[in-house]
């Protein structure tokens, strides 16, 4: 009987990690939307019978990419931020340093959780919304610190922080491994464009100085 039953059962190959491996593949080249469970199973090398060992629904492979993708790159990033020192600016360069590396090295994972937000339901949405919202507080956590202690001028904080992330995430729909630079290089030229965003607009340049950028000196009579 036992025998029977085990028999009876799919026969599971290569696993998760094969699995999800080929629908991050299918996802990026065809968009959630265009992929079947058939794709994933072929690009597998299993049965569908056997992606439904482990997964009820595409939907939840999907949920579970974007999960894991979040997941890993606000470790990374976090990981960047005990590390650095305690200069906001040392912090921001260090977070942008990591968020490039993510966006150059797993630009597949990177693109499908940049466009397939649209595509979750229900609790899968509300997990990878709440990740996000995480990831977008610990780069403006640092840009308002900074902004507190005089280090960036910035106007719009919120608006800073969201600047430089989506400046990041756009790296991986049009960066391409062995090209003219590497993603050491490249994560070195976004730490410095993301100082250039928080610390605002020259004295004197646009509308009134922040009051970091100039502090008021009750003591200098100005001239007319």
């Amino acid at each position: 009987m036992e025998g029977r039953a085990a028999a009876a059962r799919p026969r599971v190959r290569g696993g998760k990690e094969v699995v999800l491996r080929a629908a991050i593949a299918n996802f990026t080249e065809r968009g959630f939307h265009g992929t079947s469970m058939r794709d994933i199973a072929r690009d597998a090398e299993v049965t569908v019978a056997s992606i439904y060992h482990h997964y009820p629904s595409k939907q939840e492979i999907l949920a579970e990419i974007m999960a894991k993708t979040l997941s890993d790159v606000i470790a990374s990033t976090r990981q960047a931020l005990m590390a650095a020192g305690s200069s906001p600016a040392d912090q921001l360069q260090a977070v942008v340093r990591a968020w490039i590396q993510f966006h150059t090295t797993r630009q597949a994972e990177a693109l499908i959780g940049a466009s397939e937000l649209r595509s979750l339901e229900s609790a899968g949405r509300r997990l990878v919304v709440t990740l996000r919202d995480e990831q977008e507080s610990l780069f403006r956590d640092i840009v308002e610190r900074g902004v507190e202690m005089g280090e960036f001028a910035t106007r719009y904080p919120r608006e800073a922080a969201r600047a430089v992330i989506n400046m990041g995430r756009s790296v991986a729909s049009w960066y391409r491994i062995g090209g003219d630079t590497t993603p050491d290089q490249m994560s070195e030229r976004y730490a410095e464009l993301a100082l250039a965003i928080v610390r605002g607009p020259a004295p004197g340049v646009g509308s009134t100085e922040h009051p970091a950028a100039a502090p008021h000196r009750p003591d200098v009579a100005t001239t007319g």
